[in-house]
């Protein structure tokens, strides 16, 4: 039996096999056909609907959903020259920061019709580079890359990439283009200042300071310029978990090594909201009070923060906003809105609460 197009017509059996158990591609002369009208028509309709007919448009529409027909956007994308793709490089897709800064940059480009590819580092720049390499093969109309400190070549590979380029997260004089994020440094000088101000004197900072992650290494460095400056001739007292997960497990451990290494503490300071949060609830659990007996900081503002018992002092960083800004500036790049790079300093929020 024919199948019956909004219109009524009948269309004949006799024709191409338009079903999607179809053994051979749709193609969009197989639309047309069904929907009797040209391929030139079909083109129309999907790249410029408001060019055509409501009538024309809606048995296009039907004809597709009927054949179950695929647009071939590989053989669209070379003839424009442009693929719609942004390559993302994130150094974990596990931590709720990036994602929230992913789901930022998709609620931007999605609807401009971009596709995001998406890539992880695991914090290794070498990894980074060849990530790079390999989406640079695809032909991106741009990219988004977490960090500002990246290997020569793959400097090199950013550079002479001739697409738009934003890199966040940090920030840095020297971008390579299109630069969003704010300054871990300044971000830590802000709380060292807060809980000295508060009264503590023995402040220890503790983290995962890998070489690869260059921002948790900036809050290391900014750590003991701030002690240094406010509390001359007190020891820095860095802890430091290696290449451990980023979990409440490695946050139970790095409490422990604090105390038994630097039992004079009264404050400790982590690179994480998720190593602070294991700290604390393990504290808790020892019957430690938490700040009476230890004050507690972290660092991103995740949710669970504002929900601990007490709740947790740290700093709140614009993780979504992050990502539609950057998604912003690669559009308005790519469409040609504008020539420019731009350089977008979000900042930060100093959040007091219970813990210090």
């Amino acid at each position: 039996m024919g199948a019956t197009a909004p219109d009524g017509r009948s269309t004949s059996p006799g024709g191409p096999a338009l079903t999607r158990r179809a053994t051979r591609t749709i193609t969009l002369n197989d639309v047309a056909s069904l929907a009797n009208v040209s391929p030139q028509t079909v083109s129309r309709a999907l790249r410029a609907p408001e060019l055509v007919s409501e009538r024309t448009l809606e048995r296009v529409r039907w004809a597709i959903s009927t054949t179950g027909y695929v647009p071939n956007l590989a053989a669209s994308n070379l003839a424009s020259n442009r693929s719609r793709t942004i390559a993302a490089i994130i150094p974990t897709i596990s931590a709720s920061v990036f994602a929230d800064a992913l789901h930022g940059l998709d609620a931007v480009l999605t609807p401009a019709g971009y596709q995001l590819f998406i890539g992880s580092t695991d914090y290794d720049l070498e990894h980074e580079e060849n990530l790079i390499r390999a989406f640079m093969g695809r032909r991106p109309d741009g990219m988004f890359i977490v960090g500002t400190k990246h290997t020569a070549a793959a400097t090199m590979l950013l550079k002479n990439a001739r697409i738009p380029v934003v890199e966040a997260w940090n920030w840095t004089d020297e971008p390579i283009d299109s630069l969003v994020g704010f300054s871990n440094h300044d971000a830590i000088e802000a709380i060292v200042e807060y809980v000295v101000g508060k009264g503590y004197t023995h402040p220890t900072f503790a983290g995962s300071f890998r070489p690869g992650d260059s921002r948790a290494v900036d809050r290391q460095q900014s750590f003991a310029r701030s002690v240094q400056r406010l509390l001359p001739g007190e020891k820095v007292r860095v802890i430091d978990s290696g290449t451990s997960s980023v979990d409440l497990e490695t946050g139970i451990a790095l409490l422990d090594r604090t105390l038994a290494e630097a039992p004079e503490t009264d404050v400790l300071m982590f690179a994480s909201d998720v190593f602070a949060a294991g700290a604390l609830l393990e504290a808790r659990r020892r019957g430690m009070s938490v700040p009476g007996d230890l004050a507690i900081t972290g660092f991103g503002d995740f949710e669970m923060a504002r929900h601990l018992v007490p709740t947790l002092t740290t700093v709140s960083v614009p993780n979504r906003e992050i990502g539609t800004s950057a998604g912003r500036i690669l559009l308005q790049r790519m469409v040609g809105d504008t020539a420019d790079p731009e350089l977008l300093d979000l900042g930060f929020e100093l959040m007091p609460r219970e813990s210090a």
